[in-house]
């Protein structure tokens, strides 16, 4: 099944809703970094966030950056996501490890430790917009809700799982963020108050092959979709850009490298590929620069 996201809206318009299915786009990032099972759990609601908050940016040249830097194993998080949803993201150690918690669970909140989550939104103006609040739990979840709490004064609710399966795939994936608007009546708030904080985890209930709607109609008995969105992880890095980047050194900075090294190698962290230019192609970009 392919990734998507849905937008809608319940209780009379009162509540936002983003809804999402990223087992694929997780699982195909969780490949190319080859995360260890805790690393992966943390990219991929990284990732999952990402993915509907990037559904909220107007302009096709809009970014947004999600930075998680924690003093556990995983040593931080990050991901960039446009408005269409397409994500990129590395973790800094895809080797980190850390003991489950009870029942088997991944402790992703260990494996990221205490520190802060940034949001920056670059939208074509002067400056980008940032937003840097500290982790609630580093359970990726908690601390997006807190960010929308007091960095956009937005009280919501946010869930983000992955299930990793024991060949270290991606079994299942998924979140939502429901938000709620200034209207919102206390009726509204008063449901989910109660029905949220026992409300089964996202992936336990993907397994049991509910879609990402079923699980809104859990919630809700008025959910209005408005738009389906496909996510995909998605970088634009390619050598073109590589070799624009080492043109901007310059002819001095070029030559040192071709003097001391003989070539280049320039590795993209956030899809794992490198880029390497041999001596002759070193001396064709310092040729075209004199």
């Amino acid at each position: 099944m392919q990734d998507y996201i849905i937008r809608a809206t319940a209780g009379n318009e009162s509540v936002r809703i983003f809804a999402v299915n990223t087992k694929n786009l997780v699982n195909k990032a969780a490949k190319l970094h080859k995360t260890t099972p805790v690393a992966t759990a943390a990219l991929g609601r990284t990732l999952t966030a990402a993915a509907m908050m990037g559904a909220t940016l107007k302009n096709d040249t809009d970014i947004l950056t999600i930075d998680i830097r924690g003093n556990g194993p995983l040593g931080g998080i990050v991901v960039v996501a446009d408005n269409k949803s397409r994500v990129k993201g590395y973790v800094l150690n895809p080797q980190a490890e850390m003991p489950n918690k009870a029942k088997g669970k991944l402790d992703v909140g260990g494996v990221v430790g205490i520190g802060v989550l940034t949001v920056t939104k670059d939208m074509g103006l002067k400056e980008p917009v940032s937003g840097q609040v500290e982790l609630v739990s580093g359970e990726i979840a908690e601390d997006i809700t807190y960010y929308f709490a007091v960095s956009e004064q937005t009280p919501s609710s946010v869930a983000l799982g992955v299930l990793v399966d024991v060949d270290y795939s991606v079994k299942q994936a998924g979140g939502y963020i429901i938000q709620l608007m200034p209207d919102a009546k206390e009726d509204i708030i008063s449901h989910l108050e109660k029905v949220l904080p026992t409300f089964p985890t996202v992936t336990s209930l993907l397994d049991e092959g509910k879609s990402i709607e079923d699980i809104l109609n859990m919630i809700f008995t008025d959910v209005v979709i408005h738009e389906t969105i496909y996510p995909k992880f998605y970088c634009n890095c390619s050598k073109e850009k590589t070799e624009k980047a080492l043109v901007s050194l310059g002819v001095d900075e070029l030559s040192k490298i071709v003097e001391e090294d003989k070539s280049a190698n320039l590795h993209c962290h956030f899809c794992n590929t490198s880029y390497n230019f041999d001596e002759e192609d070193m001396r064709v970009l310092i040729g075209g620069l004199s």
